[in-house]
């Protein structure tokens, strides 16, 4: 089916532009300010402000409860709050564990309504050439690596892991084990330091739960722009908040934190999934994303 969104109001590094959008088979194919010359039927998107929907990441999904718990998990934690997308991990603690634990997680999310994607969660004894290699070859997107104290970060030969990593380059995600906030911060800044110095592709910060991941996040991990992404060439996924004077000057994280209540339609692949407080639970109609390069875009 082809059609135009139009009057689009588009919000964007805390601006909104108006745009309209020609879709063909649930992609966007083109923006622009108008199409003027297509006949085609159009959409008008101008009383609303029009946002990609979120990818989240939790950890804390119920994957061995009952149907009826996963599906109020999903629907309170991410269809009811605009995300379409979510990313989660498999804990290792060994490396034989790898393909059994994935698996594992994505037997659990067989019947999920929305994408998927699946990272790792390791101690820093893991992190080896032989570990990191495996993970390369399965298409890993994101590794989240837990520790306590600095000395692990010296032990590691990362010139080696550098080269184990390369050209997939899964970024490693510091998860801090300490209890005190003090040394967490210094944890952190002894990790920043080790991965710059190093050229290890990282993030530099724990990510914090259930709150839409910075595309800074989403391009290191390789989920964007195939996910939370208005361009062209992108699957048609989108938000639609009422207009107000009170969100005229507000960023999409305001937006999910403080105006969830303005949140009129979720669209997923094209499809209609929530309107008002209505939500369309579809088993299975989630998709496991395989993300084929991390950092593909420099932003």
């Amino acid at each position: 089916m082809e059609y135009i969104i139009e009057n689009a109001n588009i919000l964007k590094d805390s601006q909104l532009k108006k745009s309209s959008l020609l879709i063909q088979e649930n992609r966007i194919t083109s923006l622009q300010t108008g199409f003027k010359q297509y006949k085609l039927m159009k959409m008008n998107a101008e009383a609303f402000i029009m946002t990609p929907t979120y990818c989240l990441l939790n950890t804390n999904i119920p994957l061995t409860g009952t149907f009826q718990e996963l599906k109020e998990f999903m629907i309170n934690q991410f269809l009811m709050n605009g995300c379409t997308t979510l990313l989660t991990y498999a804990s290792i603690s060994y490396e034989n564990e790898l393909m059994k634990k994935i698996n594992d997680v994505k037997t659990s999310l067989i019947s999920s309504p929305i994408d998927f994607s699946i990272g790792v969660k390791i101690p820093m004894r893991l992190i080896s050439q032989t570990f990191i290699r495996m993970c390369k070859k399965e298409k890993v997107p994101a590794i989240f690596v837990e520790f306590n104290n600095a000395g692990a970060l010296e032990q590691i030969p990362w010139g080696w892991i550098k080269e184990a990593l390369f050209p997939y380059n899964s970024p490693l995600i510091p998860i801090i084990s300490s209890p005190q906030k003090k040394e967490e911060r210094w944890l952190l800044s002894k990790w920043k330091e080790t991965m710059v110095n190093e050229k290890i592709s990282a993030v530099y910060e724990e990510i914090e739960e259930n709150q839409p991941l910075s595309l800074s996040i989403l391009n290191k991990i390789g989920l964007y722009p195939q996910k939370a992404s208005l361009m062209h060439g992108a699957e048609l996924s989108y938000n639609l908040y009422l207009k107000g004077r009170e969100i005229k000057n507000v960023d999409e994280i305001s937006l999910f934190h403080y105006h969830s209540d303005r949140l009129a339609v979720t669209v997923h692949k094209g499809k209609v999934i929530r309107a008002g407080k209505e939500v369309l639970f579809k088993p299975g109609n989630g998709e496991y994303v395989k993300v084929r390069t991390p950092s593909y875009f420099s932003l």
